[in-house]
């Protein structure tokens, strides 16, 4: 069991999270059991989910695993359906789900000239132009609609109670796109400004929505991306690090402050539309 940074007790209160077989996201779940929380466990892998909910239970907390599709509605009523009948009516649903797809990546950061004359299946090289443009919608669906579906399915209920709260998944490409990944970084910035829209629709109703725009987070499911054979760093991250003043990654810890301010409704029942930074000061940097 982690330390937190903050003593919170969320007791009675049914948080679910989605996404949560992912390192990040399962971090979310892990730390809203230990503020006493009936945690739902949602994600598309049932088995990832339950090894959570399963970690959660082991440490003497209170979690359920859910198999959900958060691209389909039917899918999201019926998990819905176990968590009201297994832990009651969802209080705060954090829309972790979310990811990129190669099929909305370029091979270079940038078009040359020489490009133009480019032939992607001999050469190996994806340019702008052979985007696919349904591996783009896939992203853009994950991500957005994979924060809308959850969201009109679980926020029904929350509309007709008190202290409800919403905390959605952007990403430090919200503010300034990434090379290489433009399906991704289209697809959190249209979380980010979902967020504040939401915010101010959710008003009159008493829920709040706000967001946690994690930096780059060293974990296991990139740790191939991030660093060579040897544990030097690869050249994009070599660029990421020189790039964050903190000069580190992230660990999933780092994100456990912010999340545990929005969870309280005592520290942050004034505070609605926002997303916040958890980057190193990778935001705040220039490059010069």
């Amino acid at each position: 069991m982690k330390k937190l940074p903050f003593e919170l007790d969320l007791g009675g209160k049914v948080v679910v999270v989605t996404g949560a077989g992912g390192v990040l996201c399962s971090g979310f779940a892990k730390t809203a059991a230990q503020c006493n929380a009936k945690v739902a466990v949602l994600d598309l892998n049932l088995e990832a989910a339950q090894a959570v909910a399963d970690e959660i239970i082991a440490d003497g907390g209170v979690a359920i695993a859910v198999k959900a599709n958060v691209l389909e509605t039917a899918a999201m009523e019926e998990a819905k359906a176990e968590v009201d009948a297994k832990l009651g009516s969802c209080d705060i649903l954090i829309n972790g789900a979310g990811g990129n797809n190669p099929k909305g990546t370029t091979t270079k950061e940038y078009l040359f000239p020489e490009d133009l004359e480019n032939d992607a299946e001999i050469s190996g090289i994806k340019t702008f132009f052979d985007l696919d443009p349904a591996g783009v919608s896939f992203v853009f669906n994950l991500n957005f609609l994979g924060t809308l579906i959850p969201t009109q399915v679980f926020a029904k209920d929350m509309a007709k109670k008190t202290g409800c709260s919403i905390i959605n998944v952007s990403s430090m490409n919200a503010f300034c796109p990434l090379t290489k990944i433009p399906a991704y970084s289209g697809a959190k910035a249209a979380v980010s400004n979902f967020t504040q829209w939401l915010a101010v629709h959710f008003s009159k109703v008493g829920i709040r929505v706000n967001a946690i725009a994690p930096g780059f987070f060293a974990t296991n499911q990139n740790k191939a991306l991030l660093f060579n054979e040897d544990g030097s760093l690869t050249p994009r991250s070599d660029k990421i690090i020189s790039h964050t003043p903190m000069a580190r990654f992230g660990t999933p810890e780092d994100l456990d402050g912010a999340l545990q301010f929005l969870l309280n409704e005592q520290a942050s029942g004034f505070v609605n539309g926002v997303v916040i930074p958890v980057d190193g000061g990778f935001n705040a940097y220039s490059g010069v």
